[in-house]
């Protein structure tokens, strides 16, 4: 009687699930592989895209006098909260120079303050320490503030030129 409710397995039971949960994983990997290719491709498309708008004035500054960008306003010791990977608080101290061939520029800058700073911490707190203290981060930060500050002064002088040519870091320390 135990061998009439003894249950036979045969071999191939097994291999078949096998294949179809590799061929599920395998599916499943070159799906992730593909969003995350294209949303790398949206990411550097969108990047190259401001690069490109930001880098314009930039060149046609220097091309018609070179001295364009003579005038210049300050953001002074903003101290700002960051996380570095492994979650542990940090305190951050910037400063920072605004560039322009804008004469009104420091007026601009001192009505605008809150905006502006806004902007440099929404874009610093979304970054790491590690990533800060690179020469990458620090020039990607430049680089997507000096856009986020253009967007700000082209709201409120109601133009579409980029009032902002360069920004310089004056004061630029992680504790």
């Amino acid at each position: 009687m135990a061998d009439e409710n003894e249950i036979v397995k045969k071999p191939s039971d097994g291999k078949g699930l096998l294949i179809v949960l590799l061929v599920l994983v395998i599916v499943l990997i070159m799906a992730v592989a593909g969003g995350t290719y294209f949303l790398l491709d949206k990411i550097s498309n969108t990047n190259s895209s401001s690069e490109q708008t930001s880098e314009i004035p930039i060149t046609n500054n220097n091309q018609s006098s070179g001295a364009e960008a003579k005038f210049k306003a300050d953001v002074n010791e903003l101290v700002l909260n960051l996380t570095d990977s492994r979650g542990r608080e940090k305190i951050m101290k910037l400063s920072f120079s605004i560039r322009s061939s804008d004469p009104t520029i420091e007026k601009i800058v001192q009505d605008y303050l809150a905006e502006i700073t806004d902007v440099v911490i929404t874009q610093v707190s979304s970054r790491s320490s590690e990533e800060l203290l690179t020469v990458g981060g620090k020039s990607q930060l430049k680089d997507e503030l000096i856009s986020e500050i253009n967007n700000i002064l082209n709201y409120v002088t109601r133009t579409n030129s980029n009032v902002v040519s360069n920004i310089l870091f004056t004061t630029f320390v992680i504790k």
